[in-house]
């Protein structure tokens, strides 16, 4: 029989996981928690009038978040970010599925084209977006000589443009986690389920999206936690109509120099971040468990 390995060996192996462990949990507590914590505290102090942090302790500004105009942005950034990440899903679910089927050469040819967007910077391409939907841009032109919208209508400054720009900034980070799901997925499971009597958007629904679950887990966090902190898009294409809570922040901080309310604002941007985030994970902790026990009942 093998020998159990001694003390020495298993004091040798957790020695080797704390050095990997360390410099990214450092990182992390330097940069994140370290900042984070700050954050949370300085909700909790009295704002200076001349722009710096009063001393004591007040629940003032949280009570100010209460009020209707906070509460308006709030909904607003929810409801953007969600509707930003539903239709990069709808987006990106067919195009990591027909990537990852192409042939070889092809696919090499697909994966730059959504790549290439990343060779840009993207406040350029936002930018470029605001000259697209210019009202002397092309696509205004070309919608009033459709007949689709009036001359007078305006392609910027609402809660539409903001979308559309948030949903082409994001979509390649949509795709690119659900094709590298697509791709390692055993595609005779679907040929399988036709050959059982399943119609094809029935296969794709029922086999094709439970294999690549990880991959549309990660797309959703990865398109719906940025689309929350989103100031670039907003304030360049959204106007005053379209502010979303990183806005509110960014004003705060320079503009009014009330450093704790911007504390109070972060704060519920970071929960609105966290708490999706923790939700996902607990769902996927209890369905592997799920799975744990559901393979020791099997014979």
């Amino acid at each position: 029989m093998p020998e159990r390995p001694g003390a020495g060996s298993w004091l040798r192996r957790r020695g080797q996981e704390i050095l990997l462990t360390a410099p990214p949990f450092l990182w992390l507590t330097l940069f994140f928690l370290v900042p984070t914590l700050l954050v949370f505290v300085l909700a909790f102090r009295p704002a200076d009038p001349f722009g710096g942090i009063g001393r004591g302790w007040t629940l003032a500004t949280l009570r100010a978040l209460a009020d209707p105009q906070y509460l308006d942005i709030a909904w607003r950034t929810f409801w953007v970010s969600f509707t930003a990440t539903a239709i990069c899903m709808l987006l990106a679910v067919p195009t990591g599925y027909a990537v990852a089927r192409a042939a070889p050469r092809r696919r090499k040819l697909l994966l730059m084209l959504i790549i290439v967007p990343f060779w840009t910077s993207f406040l350029i391409r936002v930018f470029a977006w605001k000259s697209i939907l210019h009202p002397e841009g092309l696509i205004k032109k070309a919608l009033v000589f459709l007949g689709l919208v009036d001359a007078n209508a305006s392609l910027l400054y609402h809660l539409g443009a903001v979308i559309l720009v948030t949903v082409y900034a994001f979509l390649p980070f949509a795709i690119l986690p659900i094709y590298a799901a697509a791709e390692k997925f055993d595609y005779r499971l679907i040929e399988a389920a036709r050959d059982l009597g399943a119609k094809p958007f029935q296969a794709f629904r029922k086999v094709f999206l439970p294999g690549v679950r990880q991959g549309l887990v990660t797309a959703v966090l990865v398109v719906f936690i940025p689309a929350l902190g989103s100031y670039v898009v907003p304030d360049i294409v959204g106007g005053t109509g379209g502010e979303l809570l990183g806005n509110k922040i960014a004003q705060r901080v320079f503009v009014d120099r009330n450093l704790p309310l911007a504390g109070g604002l972060s704060i519920v941007l970071i929960l609105a971040v966290l708490l999706p985030l923790l939700a996902v994970l607990t769902l996927q902790r209890r369905t592997k468990r799920a799975a744990g026990r559901d393979a020791k009942v099997r014979p």
